[in-house]
């Protein structure tokens, strides 16, 4: 609730996972009545329809085609529009409108100056080093990195890379999570489903083992001979 982050997080995680033509209504909306604008979003064959807060900031990032409309066509809007749910009254209906045919344009009129976030991909640093991020932490309390395996790969694991956060080191990369289970506050590393690497702990949370926070750094550290790969 009312966390946007997390929410364009979620997005990013599943959304290729639905076919072209696939209408999202995403609704994070703690500006609901204020001046934030009500958009939609065309990108990646697909439609989203929600608040312009940066819910939708990730996929900008990763979709080149992104095009986003202000929803401004109140003939498309539920009467009266309410000041504190904008999602049964503008959101729902403006989706049950693309599906039945009405085309983007009709709906309002294309904007350029929508809300991004920051950019999701780590930082090359020119000691060799990579500067990550925590994007997201579940509630397992598993910490979600910016790091994938574009970023990160096999070569400069097996050349010895390691992450420094809040003064503790992570070094051990494995399958899955139960793979040579140490104990419970043993953290080591794992890709996870949406392609990017996490800092876990074996039935426990790396989150309170590192005291790490949602944006925290991290410091990823391979060896000169890992880049050269």
């Amino acid at each position: 609730a009312h966390d946007v982050l997390a929410g364009a997080f979620t997005l990013l995680a599943v959304y290729r996972d639905f076919p072209a033509g696939t209408i999202h209504v995403a609704v994070v909306d703690p500006g609901v009545g204020s001046a934030r604008r009500p958009i939609l979003l065309t990108a990646g064959g697909q439609f989203f329809v929600g608040p312009d807060n940066g819910l939708f900031g990730y996929i900008y990032e990763r979709e080149p085609d992104a095009r986003v409309i202000h929803l401004t066509n109140e003939k498309y809007f539920r009467q009266p529009v309410s000041h504190t749910f904008h999602g049964r009254d503008i959101f729902a209906p403006v989706a049950g409108a693309l599906s039945l045919g009405t085309g983007p344009d009709e709906l309002g009129d294309q904007v350029k100056d929508y809300v991004r976030l920051a950019p999701l991909a780590p930082s090359r640093l020119a000691n060799g080093e990579m500067l990550a991020a925590i994007v997201h932490i579940d509630r397992f309390g598993n910490c979600v990195t910016n790091l994938t395996r574009a970023d990160l790969t096999r070569e400069m694991i097996a050349d010895g890379a390691r992450l420094k956060i809040n003064g503790q080191t992570v070094n051990s990369f494995r399958d899955f999570f139960a793979e040579e289970a140490g104990g419970p506050q043993t953290l080591f590393a794992v890709w996870g489903s949406a392609g990017f690497l996490e800092i876990v702990a074996w039935r426990a949370s790396a989150a309170s083992a590192l005291n790490a926070r949602r944006g925290q750094s991290i410091m990823v550290q391979i060896s000169k001979s890992g880049f050269e790969v």
